[in-house]
């Protein structure tokens, strides 16, 4: 089923490498397997190309098939009018841009630093960039979501579930379906 998603609505990005403030866009290959995020099922293919965004040394974001995966449900879910909190490199943003039945995306990004390297390649009539945090950003009272995704953290950790469960609360009234990056997972940790 994964397999069916990337060949359709989400593949690679192809924006260029940059660097802005602490934030860095980059090309990877791995030439060994990293056998610790194997073992958690988060293995990368050896020898492929990927793209990640960095932020000083800590890895944000990459288009690594288990980070495809980590937005299945995200993706799938997208139509009508749609809320991204957490830009990163764009992967969620190009998928649901894909999707015709689609018809405004607004995307709530932190940094204006990842906004200036990112945004620009994504430019779409539907898509309305806001540099704010995902806590403050108060949509138009009259705003209603069929789909919001919270992807704001750097780890998959259980400490960010008092997070996910305030931002869920935030657009509980406001949206279709929510949900956020990796909570299945910090909910067992």
């Amino acid at each position: 089923m994964m397999q069916a998603l990337e060949c359709k609505l989400m593949d690679k990005v192809t924006i260029p490498e940059a660097t802005k403030g602490p934030w860095r866009i980059e090309r990877f290959k791995t030439d060994m397997p990293d056998f610790h995020s194997m073992l958690r099922g988060r293995g990368i293919p050896v020898g492929e190309e990927f793209t990640r965004l960095m932020r000083g040394d800590v890895l944000v974001m990459s288009d690594t098939p288990a980070e495809m995966l980590d937005h299945y449900d995200a993706v799938q879910r997208a139509k009508g009018s749609c809320l991204i909190n957490g830009l990163g490199i764009g992967m969620v943003l190009k998928a649901v841009l894909k999707k015709h039945d689609v018809t405004d995306v607004t995307v709530v990004e932190l940094s204006q630093d990842v906004l200036d390297m990112v945004a620009p390649h994504y430019a779409d009539e539907r898509v309305t960039f806001i540099c704010a945090s995902a806590f403050d950003y108060k949509p138009p009272k009259s705003k209603w979501y069929e789909m919001v995704w919270h992807d704001i953290w750097d780890y998959i950790c259980a400490d960010n579930l008092p997070e996910m469960h305030k931002l869920h609360r935030k657009y509980g009234r406001r949206s279709v379906w929510q949900g956020s990056w990796c909570r299945h997972e910090c909910e067992r940790h």
